[in-house]
């Protein structure tokens, strides 16, 4: 069975095409293409025309045997389709600072506290409960001529398809969705003054399937069907993450590194909140209690700023610089809002640093090292809060995702944590979005069985926490570092 992951990043994407076959996946690249916001009056905003032609290449490049395909994106970003049919524009990008004032508007009409009460999110201010209330405010033409709300992997499958779906994982992200009841929330969208009718009625993953557009599937040669998988980009990872019993914890190593554990039932807590974790949905209707933590993103930035300098290093050349320069010189808390979106990163850190009255990091090394370490730091800062909140017994960590080919991060993240590490595998979000179809299809019987495949197929690396003495006192400094 030949299945089409399509895995849509904020800077990148690719097609992976994935066939099971004896309890194992075999996996091929057919396509990848690059992502980015784009300024439009003063504005980022996602080029949605790019990224049809991109999917229409996605689906011309794979097998025309191709039985599914899933498509799985970051959270919260979103487009209007109006009641032709038509999108309505270019769906606005997370890192567009219009909804910063909104946060203090929203707390004004549903208190930040009932507010987590209902749908249970980490408060940042891209989240799509305060974009839509900026439309609300600012674009009320968009929202009278909207006949429904698609967050960004529906809308990508709604120009393949021209059927609309709602998927649980990716609308838990959007924090207009109640936790408890994993349905949309009345009671927000009637605060907001939002129209219940944009929304489309929650599907969980793998239960929506619906034929490409006849014109989609002529001009690409691909007949298969869309199925709405876990399409949250982190939704997917976790369920290709071979957590076997509890006592596990994840993260998602990528742009953002997403630190958690899986429940059976929201964590709406005191607690929860002053830790500023969040409940989103994932497969099996587990809740995924996690951390956003702002991750290579800022490495990513420091390359666009060294590179525009005329240093252009590749990711390897950086961990090696990084390697080479002093351990624990200057840490920073990589969640910082400074962080969010900065013009240029390596000033930002530098500043931060010298506000915190630690030496400045000058040069590739000592700047990717203070990101590394910090990035390391926030993961233990997320352990600890996971166990406190959810008195759970953690034993060990599995990372996933991107990110772990990056073996210095590995090994930081073990040291740091004080727990084995297991890394792996890379592909995590396009393999659990190839599973859930198959799931969807009834090749194979659940996530149990997912993961099963994934830990036959695909070899791990364990590392082991390293000098344990020297992280304990950066972690207590990290503890210490002023808001």
């Amino acid at each position: 069975m030949n299945l089409l992951a399509i895995d849509c990043g904020a800077s990148s994407g690719r097609a992976i095409q994935g066939e099971l076959d004896g309890g194992k996946l075999s996996m091929k690249e057919v396509h990848r293409f690059k992502n980015g916001a784009i300024e439009v009056d003063g504005h980022k905003h996602w080029d949605l025309p790019a990224l049809e032609k991109e999917l229409l290449a996605c689906l011309t490049n794979a097998d025309n045997d191709v039985a599914a395909i899933g498509i799985d994106t970051w959270g919260v970003d979103y487009g209007y389709v109006d009641k032709s049919g038509e999108v309505m524009g270019l769906p606005f990008a997370y890192r567009d600072e219009r909804t910063i004032p909104m946060m203090d508007e929203v707390h004004s009409v549903i208190g930040k506290d009932r507010l987590f009460g209902i749908n249970g999110l980490q408060v940042m201010p891209f989240n799509t409960v305060y974009q839509v209330a900026d439309d609300v405010k600012s674009r009320p033409d968009v929202l009278a001529g909207a006949e429904r709300l698609q967050l960004m992997p529906e809308l990508l499958g709604y120009l393949l398809t021209g059927q609309f779906c709602a998927e649980y994982s990716i609308a838990s992200t959007s924090g207009l969705l109640d936790a408890k009841t994993r349905a949309w929330s009345d009671e927000l969208l009637a605060a907001l003054g939002v129209p219940r009718g944009l929304f489309t009625d929650i599907s969980q993953p793998g239960a929506f399937q619906a034929d490409l557009r006849p014109g989609v599937a002529e001009a690409t040669g691909c007949g298969g069907k869309f199925i709405a998988v876990a399409c949250h980009d982190t939704a997917s990872a976790v369920a290709a993450t071979p957590m076997a019993g509890p006592g596990a914890m994840y993260i998602s190593s990528g742009t953002w590194s997403l630190a958690g554990v899986e429940l059976d039932q929201p964590c709406i807590t005191d607690a929860a909140v002053a830790a500023d974790f969040t409940n989103e949905g994932g497969v099996n209707n587990k809740i995924r209690f996690l951390k956003n933590v702002m991750g290579l993103w800022l490495v990513q930035e420091l390359q666009r700023i060294w590179a525009e300098g005329g240093n252009e290093l590749g990711f390897d050349a950086i961990c090696d610089e990084a390697a080479k320069a002093p351990a624990f010189v200057s840490i920073v808390a990589p969640n910082n809002q400074r962080f969010m979106a900065p013009q240029n990163m390596e000033r930002e850190i530098q500043e931060e640093c010298k506000r915190t009255g630690q030496p400045v990091p000058e040069g590739v090394g000592p700047l990717a090292r203070c990101v590394f370490e910090s990035l390391a730091l926030a993961y233990r800062e997320c352990l600890e809060s996971t166990r406190s909140i959810t008195g759970q017994a953690i034993d060990r960590v599995h990372l996933v995702g991107g990110g772990t080919q990056n073996k210095l991060l590995n090994q930081m993240a073990a040291s740091a944590c004080g727990l084995p590490v297991h890394a792996g595998p890379v592909e995590a979000t396009a393999i659990g979005n190839l599973l859930v179809q198959a799931i969807s299809l009834g090749a194979i019987a659940d996530v149990h069985a997912a993961r099963e495949v994934v830990k036959a197929t695909f070899p791990l690396e364990e590392y082991a926490p390293q000098d344990q003495g020297a992280w304990a006192n950066a972690w207590e400094r990290f503890k210490g570092l002023p808001a």
